[in-house]
């Protein structure tokens, strides 16, 4: 994320000029709500997209032809069909949908606009057809390549990079459903870079975007991160110590992934042809649905407020195999090159840990060892550190969990930084 507030050889919004920064900020508010405004409907547009598939390829066909909607052998044959239909877009799409997603974070240099629809009709099939990966990489992508697109024609002499952080912006406000997730990024990222004016005068039309997103997203559909979890208004010093405990132990789990991502990763591409390697990535991914169950199929949201409401009613070894699972899919799908996100998976995976911690020692507090899990999987495997606490402390709802939190997250960091996470450079080793 970093390197794209310098894209185009200037910093993310433009200096202050002599007469003040007023002038500077009053132009950027058209353009940060229109760009915000669009995010939220691509993100609303993909979504329904792949909720219409969905529904279709997991309800009525198989009510159709009187098969399980969830049986073994359904699960497989619509993972290698998922496969082999996102394979013929990336070998025939412009641009081949994309850059490999598996090099990709939250954001990335703008790409030809040309490449758009064949990248978001592969991110929507994926979605539908029970990838475990989130709508959150190739959404952002086909915004910055759109937002800079138009921009760049009616703006040309605004700075690359003031489109591609609205892109950004407006993305992240519109798949969280509030602004805050971008103020985060954009803030850590612009600790790194050199710029006249206050800090917040160079995340005003950003912030404007995320919130132009949100609003537009919770008007259209109302997306929320919160699980259900029991409420915690006075965490005790028990609770301390398990997120103090849990949050290094999801970091360690998430590590485990991380270091075998770039073999996964070599491993397929020795493959050569999307034909051959997506088909045998949806094979792989259609029998480790048939192992974990529906629960382990798709982004991984909907299923994770179902484990919680089977809070005591899911053993420890259940649960145990349900993050397994998600995370062997996960590793999987970014690996092989089906185009999604990792963020919304990754949050199953640090449910179900935190679940299966809990049903070991029933005296830890669901919600203390949901959100904890939650933060120390997505440290491991993002290495956004305010991103994976903000998703922890609204996967919680609970405020107080957010000091409980910020201190788990400092054990947990330790585990993870210097170390790989879930992003390969262009050579296909792990990033640091």
């Amino acid at each position: 994320m970093r390197h794209l507030l310098t894209y185009g050889g200037a910093v993310a919004t433009e200096t202050p000029s002599p007469e003040g920064p007023l002038r500077m900020l009053l132009p950027q508010i058209l353009p940060a709500l229109v760009v915000g405004v669009g995010s939220g409907l691509l993100f609303l547009g993909v979504s329904e997209l792949a909720d219409q598939l969905q529904d279709l390829m997991w309800n009525n066909v198989p009510d159709a032809l009187g098969i399980g909607r969830y049986s073994a052998l359904w699960i497989i044959v619509m993972l290698t069909a998922t496969g082999i239909a996102v394979g013929l877009i990336v070998w025939k799409a412009p641009g081949h949908a994309g850059p490999d997603p598996a090099m990709e974070g939250l954001g990335g240099p703008p790409m030809p606009v040309i490449v758009v629809p064949g990248l978001l009709l592969a991110s929507a099939l994926a979605l539908a057809g029970g990838v475990s990966l989130g709508p959150e990489g190739p959404t952002i992508g086909a915004a910055i390549a759109l937002t800079y697109w138009v921009g760049h024609r009616f703006r040309p002499a605004v700075p690359g990079a003031f489109w591609v952080v609205l892109g950004v912006s407006g993305t992240l406000g519109a798949l969280f459903g509030t602004p805050v997730a971008a103020a985060l990024v954009i803030s850590e990222a612009l600790t790194s870079q050199p710029g006249r004016g206050s800090l917040w005068d160079r995340l005003f039309a950003p912030l404007l975007a995320a919130g132009a997103g949100a609003t537009t997203t919770q008007l259209g559909a109302s997306p929320s991160f919160d699980m259900g979890l029991p409420p915690l208004d006075n965490p005790g010093f028990e609770d301390l110590l398990a997120a103090l405990v849990l949050a290094p132990l999801a970091a360690l789990l998430g590590l485990l992934a991380s270091y075998a991502f770039p073999y996964l990763h070599r491993a397929f591409t020795r493959l050569g042809h999307p034909m051959v390697i997506l088909p045998l990535g949806g094979l792989l991914l259609g029998l480790l649905g048939a192992l974990g169950g529906h629960l382990t199929l798709f982004k991984g949201l909907t299923e994770t407020r179902d484990i919680v409401e089977e809070i005591g009613t899911l053993g420890s070894g259940e649960l145990a195999k349900l993050a397994v699972v998600k995370l062997a899919a996960l590793l999987v799908a970014a690996a092989c090159g089906f185009r999604g996100g990792r963020v919304f998976p990754a949050v199953f995976v640090g449910a179900a840990f935190g679940l299966c911690a809990q049903a070991l020692v029933t005296e830890i507090n669901p919600t203390v060892a949901v959100s904890a899990g939650v933060l120390g999987i997505l440290l491991a495997t993002t290495r956004q550190g305010w991103v994976s606490l903000f998703v922890a402390a609204v996967v919680a709802a609970s405020p107080a969990m957010f000091s409980l939190l910020c201190v788990a997250s400092l054990p947990a960091w330790l585990v993870v930084t210097g170390r790989p996470f879930l992003q390969l450079d262009e050579h296909g080793k792990a990033l640091r």
